[in-house]
């Protein structure tokens, strides 16, 4: 399904239930939750998702930090830590890994939205591809999008959910989500975040 898919890295069961339920409230698919480091690897290498929530403190050690280098190095997806943790020591071992966001608990709903929004429009506008024009992009392609396709793909861009593009190109979600699908078999992708990446391979 051609939504904002979210992994969620968290030890406490149900803190991590909680942040299921905000999510699937919105326009988010939560691909996997994870206790430990090793579900969250395996996670990752299972289904890429668009973005991830890791708590820094997992059982007796920071290995959200650990994960966050793991992503860095291995996957093109941006994170966000969701943490109990305020203290400046871990702040600044946190900040080194480049997080698009830092949320502290006991968190609230509209803060989780906001940021998860801001991150995917902060990661999106940082890895955009000097030359985004359908003129460029269509001569890689062996099969071109459409105007609309890539004002859509445009709009991805800027991180929005499908209820806002449905809402911006005055269509329904579904319709949206076909064009979505449209738009990662032409790229041959699967998800936002290897859209992203595949752009930036065909357009650098």
């Amino acid at each position: 399904m051609p939504t904002i898919r979210v992994l969620i890295v968290e030890d406490e069961p149900l803190i991590a239930e909680d942040i299921r339920d905000c999510l699937t409230n919105v326009d988010y698919s939560v691909v996997a939750v994870a206790h430990n480091m090793e579900q969250a690897l395996a996670a990752l290498k299972k289904e890429v998702p668009d973005l991830a929530l890791l708590d820094i403190n997992l059982g007796k050690n920071m290995d959200g930090l650990e994960i966050a280098k793991v992503i860095n190095e291995e996957f093109y997806i941006p994170f966000i830590f969701l943490t109990s943790y305020s203290n400046r020591p871990v702040i600044e071992k946190a900040k080194v890994t480049r997080p698009m966001g830092y949320i502290m608990k006991p968190f609230d709903e509209r803060d989780l939205y906001s940021s998860i929004e801001i991150a995917l429009y902060n990661f999106s506008q940082g890895s955009r591809p000097r030359h985004f024009n359908v003129e460029s992009l269509n001569q890689r392609l062996e099969t071109p999008l459409t105007e609309r396709e890539f004002e859509i793909l445009k709009d991805i861009y800027e991180g929005n959910t499908n209820k806002q593009l449905a809402a911006k190109h005055f269509v329904s979600v579904n319709t949206i989500k076909t064009h979505i699908q449209n738009i990662y078999d032409k790229l041959d992708v699967h998800s936002r975040a290897e859209a992203i990446a595949k752009l930036r391979e065909l357009l650098s």
